[in-house]
């Protein structure tokens, strides 16, 4: 796929991964939607890149109303949809039964809902406008969803079993999503990203920070945005690409604790 001339949506796209991905998309000359609940921050995104280039809405990824509505108002303005990248999500930390009882069933149901649910709703919803597109190549593809999971999905932590379930939840629907999409020209990728400098690990103090960054095999430090936003322009662009979840970790396989 030639990026040049398409049009994203970008879910978490005001911060981190999303907005890495925004801005590689944008040099690449797409128009881009920004999904996310944080208004502040999507401003400045489009502030730092153009109110031609890239829009916003916010909506809650797992609101079913709300991504349709979204969704639709997209292909309203921009006049199609042919990438989806789905990065919204959050996590917690609590353990199936611990000194505090069990783990709280509404919790793990919190982060099911955003990260697994939330990432079906929107790529159905993306699904539904980029099979009404007019093939873009000469194998007939129409568009490609890239959702999100992270190698919790494979070696979760303690503590980590929402967020692990969530992700795991992500890899598997990996590829029946693909062969579900095949017939209309749809792909489906997962991009699964080890340790990545967001700003949660701004707070972290430093030896902290340091023993992260020891625990990656090589290169020995955390993952960087823009890499994870490579990635994904490298799936967009990768026609071949289909059906498969790529860790981008360094190497890294994380311990219990």
């Amino acid at each position: 796929m030639d990026i040049a001339g398409k049009v994203a949506i970008v879910t978490g796209g005001a911060s981190g991964l999303g907005r890495a991905t925004v801005e590689a998309y944008v040099a690449k000359g797409a128009r881009v939607a920004i999904f996310d609940m944080n208004e502040a921050n999507a401003k400045d995104v489009i502030a730092a890149l153009g109110e031609d280039k890239v829009a916003f809405w916010q909506v809650n990824v797992a609101d079913e109303e709300a991504v349709k509505a979204a969704v639709a108002a997209v292909v309203e303005k921009f006049g199609s949809l042919h990438i989806c990248n789905n990065y919204a999500g959050i996590g917690n930390a609590c353990k199936t039964y611990g000194k505090n009882g069990v783990f709280p069933l509404d919790q793990y149901m919190m982060v099911i809902n955003i990260n697994l649910v939330g990432t079906f709703n929107v790529s159905r919803y993306a699904a539904e406008q980029m099979a009404k597109n007019d093939p873009i190549n000469s194998d007939g593809g129409r568009g490609v969803i890239i959702n999100t999971a992270s190698v919790a999905a494979y070696e979760g932590q303690v503590g980590q079993v929402a967020y692990s379930a969530s992700k795991g939840g992500v890899v598997g629907m990996t590829i029946p999503m693909a062969r579900d999409l095949a017939s209309y020209g749809i792909r489906v990728n997962t991009i699964v990203p080890g340790l990545i400098h967001t700003p949660l690990f701004e707070s972290l103090p430093e030896q902290a920070y340091k023993s992260l960054e020891a625990s990656v095999c090589y290169p020995p430090r955390l993952g960087r945005p823009e890499e994870i936003a490579h990635l994904s322009v490298f799936i967009a662009e990768n026609d071949y690409a289909n059906g498969e979840c790529i860790r981008l970790d360094g190497a890294i396989r994380m311990q219990p604790r």
